[in-house]
């Protein structure tokens, strides 16, 4: 029971209501002239209001025609007819949406709010019943019978009259802060049909039951039901001070807020109201039924919102249980992408985006091909190995626009923690579900192309092993049942298209690289890297930096000079860099106002950039006898390496520099021996090694070296210097040594050709064995190139050392 009389009902729309009104405004003035019957009263349609006799109430009014009708009222000082509508959304009413039975209301007073708002405050009269409406007018009027009150005496009457009283003030007496006066106001009433209309008024029913009571002619008959509605307000009254006393018991302080709500849930739930967390709820349960789960997912589900259902807000498992089921229902479980494989649109977007390639390309088309013709196959794992900067992240993105999937990035990266791809327990505080799942929600859908970057950087501490992890991410026979700590329930991983993408294979585990498609990237040639810059780099920084190409000219000069002196790299990363440079200093002469366009030619690269930071120093290198040129190979691409020998007057000792690894060393120990026992063949006295100390360094010894393959090298750069015999400096060369005098074959073959190249040789030494290694370079790089295939160490020296002259002739022994 709450006092209603001091607040504003409201209606609730401002649209215009249909009216039997004339057509025009002539006919309109014409109506508004015409007086109203006597017997007619002037009807104003309420929302979700009911308007009891003896009592007063302001009304908002916002249509036109309940404007009218108030206007007319004030203006011929009549009253209005208060009716409440059938239904409290309809915007338009006729008479067939009205009750029939409402108040007869005065007109105390009519304002109007400078927002031009219109306000009425009326105050009850009469009952009245509807005889028929009139027509003409531009508000509702009907013509009505005056209901009179029936003053009914007798001990029946006087019982209930009594009994009223005793509940209404019972039921004040339980309302927090009760005004006085309302209580007094109660006391004071002696007219049996007067308190039960004034008690109505006040209680808070809903406007169906006041209605109701207004409908209820028969004194009694109005009483019974007023006592009845109140029995049942007194009731909830009652229970809402019961659970506060309980409650009140038990939780203090802290867990005051908890103490309100479970008072407002009680109440709420016997007053039939929803609450917030009903609606919660409501909308997880009806996310539960639109996920489409697996059915033991969907069980899971369920259980958790039940177990959600039974917890007060207030608990601290709360929020985590009701975060479960959010990622529960919003990952895509049968939600897959709408995109349509096109082999031919397929092709023209990867070369779009990428030079070169073929390889690649041409795999992927597979792919696509297969998934075609098969779409429910399972999809290949594919693993882009190569050096920075050659564009596996961007092919990756290229295979999503071309397969019209969404395109999703896991960095494993530093990645040390199992837990960062199988996910939390939910145990733990703060659990999330793992990077793949993580994924699976940004992505949308259930088939995305997933990158999975850096892979060979995945570490291993005390936390578990990530690369083990990915075991059963990674394996198509075991991904479609793959299980997340967090999630606790299998979700399918079949259908992703897994990209991997790594700098070197060595650090990647056995088994992981078992479930993978080795797909190798090796770096560009300076053709290619010219042709890249022209077609993609350029573009994007002219862009990037605000110019157009109508305002800045970067010559094909210009950009070799780029490619060959100011980059050495595999990639092309830092070229796109140096080409920003560029542009950036055109950007700042175009903003200055010096000029409108500018020209960069290869001789203005200098200018801007400084000058050239690298140069061919193989010649001066290799001048000397006890250099020669290796071929290495590192996680950024190939590269040349020195290897230089010196002879020392000493007792034999070998001396290796250069921070070389265990590997390295042996292959020295190995390559010294070598020439050792080949001295006859090389025209040597044995003793020469006895009273000489060996000394073998490899330049920036700052930077660690390891791997077998300069054994060649080694061998001849010994060779060169005990006879004396240069080694030509055009040449490089690699492989590993045995004692026998065997060269065995190495890895990295495409890296240290396209070094060779880069750093302007002309030769290169190959074992036989790696010949057909070859056929994975460029037609335009084996043209540029001379390969040499070596079978033995002997093959290596004839074919690397230069002719002895005779003024080449070694001593027999050391000074």
């Amino acid at each position: 029971m709450t006092p209603e009389p001091n607040e504003m009902q409201l209606e609730q729309s401002d649209t215009p209501v249909r009216m039997p009104i004339p057509a025009n405004e002539a006919t309109l003035a014409s109506a508004a002239k015409r007086a109203l019957p006597p017997d007619a009263l002037i009807i104003l349609p309420v929302r979700n209001t009911v308007l009891f006799p003896g009592l007063v109430l302001p009304i908002a009014i916002g249509r036109e025609a309940s404007v009218a009708a108030a206007q007319e009222a004030v203006r011929e000082q009549r009253p209005l007819g208060l009716l409440l509508q059938n239904d409290p959304e309809l915007a338009e009413v006729g008479p067939a949406d009205l009750h029939g039975v409402g108040t007869t209301a005065r007109v105390l007073r009519y304002l109007t709010a400078p927002d031009g708002s219109h306000n009425v405050i009326c105050q009850g009269e009469q009952r009245f019943r509807i005889i028929e409406f009139v027509e003409g007018y531009p508000f509702l009027a009907a013509r009505v019978e005056i209901i009179e009150e029936q003053i009914t005496a007798g001990a029946e009457i006087e019982a209930r009259l009594h009994q009223l009283k005793q509940r209404a003030n019972e039921a004040l007496q339980l309302v927090p802060e009760a005004p006085r006066e309302l209580i007094a106001t109660v006391r004071g009433i002696e007219a049996p049909g007067a308190l039960a209309d004034f008690v109505a008024g006040v209680m808070d029913l809903k406007p169906e039951e006041k209605q109701q009571i207004l409908e209820a002619v028969d004194l009694r008959e109005r009483l019974d039901k007023v006592l009845s509605m109140l029995s049942y307000r007194i009731e909830v009254l009652r229970l809402s001070r019961d659970i506060g006393q309980q409650t009140q018991q038990t939780m203090e302080g802290r867990q005051r807020e908890f103490l309100l709500r479970e008072q407002l849930r009680a109440i709420q739930k016997e007053l039939g109201e929803t609450d917030e967390k009903t609606l919660e709820i409501a909308e997880i349960e009806n996310q539960i039924a639109n996920a489409k789960m697996p059915e033991e997912a969907e069980k899971v589900a369920n259980r958790e919102l039940t177990k959600l259902e039974r917890m007060p807000e207030g608990a601290t498992e709360y929020g985590m249980v009701q975060t479960y089921l959010e990622w529960l229902t919003e990952l895509p479980w049968s939600k897959e992408s709408s995109g349509t494989i096109d082999i031919a649109e397929a092709r023209r977007v990867l070369d779009e985006d990428h030079y070169g390639l073929a390889k690649v390309k041409r795999r992927i088309l597979e792919y696509l091909a297969v998934r075609k013709l098969n779409p429910a196959g399972k999809g290949p794992i594919l693993c882009f190995v190569g050096p920075p900067g050659v564009g596996k992240t961007s092919l990756g993105q290229s295979i999503a626009r071309a397969t019209g999937r969404p395109f999703v990035r896991v960095s494993l990266g530093g990645t040390h923690d199992e837990a960062e791809i199988r996910g939390h327990r939910r145990t733990y505080i703060g659990a999330l579900p793992g990077n793949i799942i993580q994924a699976l929600r940004r992505a949308g859908t259930r088939d995305p192309v997933m990158m999975l970057d850096e892979i060979d950087k995945l570490g291993r501490e005390m936390q578990g092993d990530p690369s083990a992890a990915m075991l059963e991410v990674l394996d198509p026979a075991q991904n479609s049942t793959f299980r997340d700590n967090y999630l606790g329930v299998p979700f399918d991983l079949s259908k992703i298209l897994f990209i991997a993408t790594a700098n070197m294979l060595d650090t990647i585990s056995g088994p992981l690289r078992d479930r993978m498609e080795v797909i190798q990237l090796s770096g560009y040639t300076d053709q290619e890297k010219l042709q890249i810059a022209r077609r993609y780099l350029l573009a994007r920084q002219l862009e990037q930096n605000g110019v157009s190409p109508e305002q800045v000219e970067v010559t094909e000069s210009a950009l070799m000079t780029l490619i060959s002196d100011y980059t050495r790299e595999a990639g092309v990363r830092n070229l796109e860099r140096e080409i920003g440079a560029l542009l950036r200093h055109a950007a700042m002469r175009i903003a200055e106002g010096e000029t409108a366009t500018f020209r960069i030619d290869a001789a203005d690269v200098p200018t801007i950039l400084g000058p050239q930071r690298y140069e061919a120093e193989v010649a001066d290198r290799t001048s000397l006898p006890g250099v020669a040129t290796g071929l290495a190979w590192t996680p950024v691409g190939g590269a040349i390496l020195f290897i230089e020998a010196a002879r020392v007057p000493g007792n034999g000792r070998l001396i290796l520099t250069g921070q070389l690894g265990e590997v390295m060393k042996e292959s020295a120990q190995a390559a010294l021996s070598l020439v050792k026992s080949k001295h006859r063949s090389l025209g040597l006295d044995a003793a020469i090694f006895e009273k000489s100390d060996i000394h073998i360094h490899v330049p920036a010894g700052a930077v660690p070296k390891d791997g077998p393959s300069a054994g060649v090298a080694m061998f001849t750069a010994l060779a060169s210097l005990m006879t004396g015999r240069a080694v030509r400096p055009d040449t490089a060369m690699t492989g590993e040594i045995s004692l026998r005098g065997l060269v065995l074959p190495v890895g990295g073959v495409k890296e240290k050709v396209l070094a060779a190249l880069h750093a302007g040789l002309k030769r290169i030494m190959l074992p036989a064995r790696n010949i057909r290694d070859l056929d994975e370079i460029l037609p335009e790089a084996r043209s540029a190139l001379e390969f040499v295939s070596l079978g033995t160490v002997d093959d290596a020296l004839e074919a690397a050392l230069k002719p002895a002259a005779p003024a080449d002739a070694v001593p027999e022994a050391a000074e």
